[in-house]
Parts: structure tokens; C-alpha cells; sequence
């Protein structure tokens, strides 16, 4: 298989090295490329990528914005967004992930890890593994103001277990580990996920996880500041 990405930075010069970094690895290939999030957000909807590899200073529209534009199309459903910025604040984490953004990750990534996130992300799933970017996004999520009835009200439903399988993959936990802790089959917990996502209408992993802070399915510890499930 084949990932196609679009490239979305202002500096033309990163645009070609990570151009280079992801095509070397073989089943990847940049579709495009875009020095704005306004021609981010154009050729997402020509071009129809597997992952938008998004910049999020920039100018015109700022990377943010253009994710949350691209992540409102109906259109668009399939190609999901991986935030790739310098700026890795608490701030910037939480509005990329409510702007429906399926990763966040620093530009100090490697080649290898790059493409492993690319592959990630088109699969849709998320990068909230790592434990201070699990912390720093439920400090954020878990405190907002009361969720939108449409969040609540849906919550009624899911059934028990996939209340609990989003609240697993609310602390960052991969099928395979909720399959593990469970002692359940990585398919059986799959299709739990898949049909919970359904139901709230989450485009991805990215979006469950924002559902189940702002629902108080899941919710940050005060003694440790880490992500918990209820």
C-alpha cells in the first residue's frame, strides 16, 4: 500500500527535506505541496491525500485553522491531518486535536519515525501515546466547559464496554495493549472502537479521545496529572 501526502509549510526548504524523508521509505509519496493553510486546505480537496502534514504557523491561514476547515468537509472524511510544528505547547496540542487533527508531533522527529507516524495517522489512529503529550492534552481536555448536549446525549449510546474501550484509548493505550489488559483479541477491541467512533461521530481516534475528556469518560489525575479512565 501506498500513503499520499500532502505537505502543508511555509518554508520551502523544509517542504523538500521532509519531501525526502518520506519517500525514502518506500510506501509513501508527497501528492503535493502547500506554503499556506488557504492552498493547504485547496489542494487537500484536488488532491485527496491520505494525510495533510500540516505546519502550524503560517501565513494567509494558519495550520490550525486550515486543519479544522479540511477536518469539516464531509468530502474530505478519509484524509486525516498530522500536526508537524516547532511549537509543541500545551495550547497548540489541544486546538490541534479539537481541530480534529489526528497527531501532533515535533519537527526534531527522525526519518523513520516520521514515516511510522504517517502510516499511524492514515490508519486512524492517533499519536497521544507518549506520556507528557497524554498529559499536557488532558489537562486541557479534561477542563472545558460543559460538552455540547450532542456529546452527552450520544454517550447513552454506547454500551458498557465501549464506554470502557474509549476511556482505554482516551490514556493513549494502542488496540493491542487494551487487547492485553483486557484479554480480549486486537480485532474484537477494533471493532468495539470502530463502533464507538460511529456512534459519536468521530472521525478518528484523535476525536474519541476529545469526546471522552469532554464527556468525563476519561479525566487527568490531581495527584499525578496523568490520564486516567473512569
Amino acid at each position: 500500500m501506498t500513503y499520499r501526502v500532502l505537505l502543508a509549510d511555509d518554508q520551502a526548504l523544509l517542504r523538500g527535506a521532509f519531501r525526502m524523508l518520506l519517500e525514502s521509505a518506500g510506501d509513501i509519496t508527497v501528492a503535493g505541496e502547500a506554503g499556506d493553510g488557504r492552498e493547504a486546505v485547496r489542494l487537500a480537496r484536488e488532491l485527496r491525500p491520505d494525510v495533510v502534514v500540516m505546519d502550524i504557523r503560517m501565513p494567509e491561514v494558519d495550520g490550525l485553522a486550515a486543519t479544522a476547515e479540511i477536518c469539516a468537509d464531509p468530502a474530505l472524511r478519509d484524509t486525516r491531518v498530522l500536526i508537524l510544528t516547532t511549537y509543541e505547547t500545551d495550547e497548540h496540542v489541544a486546538q490541534a486535536l479539537r481541530a480534529g487533527a489526528g497527531g501532533f508531533i515535533g519537527k526534531g522527529i527522525g526519518a523513520e519515525e516520521l514515516a511510522d507516524a504517517v502510516r499511524t495517522i492514515a490508519a486512524g489512529d492517533t499519536l497521544l501515546s507518549p506520556a507528557a503529550t497524554r498529559s499536557l492534552v488532558a489537562r486541557f481536555l479534561a477542563t472545558p466547559d460543559d460538552p455540547p448536549a450532542h456529546e452527552s446525549g450520544r454517550l447513552a449510546l454506547l454500551t458498557p464496554r465501549e464506554r470502557e474501550m474509549v476511556a482505554l484509548v482516551a490514556t493513549g493505550l494502542s488496540n493491542q495493549e487494551i487487547a492485553e489488559r483486557m484479554f480480549l483479541s486486537p480485532f474484537t477491541v477494533r471493532a468495539h472502537v470502530q463502533r464507538a467512533m460511529t456512534k459519536l461521530e468521530a472521525r478518528d481516534r484523535a476525536q474519541l479521545v476529545v469526546v471522552a475528556y469532554r464527556t468525563g469518560l476519561a479525566r487527568v489525575t490531581p495527584q499525578s496529572g496523568r490520564a486516567s479512565a473512569e
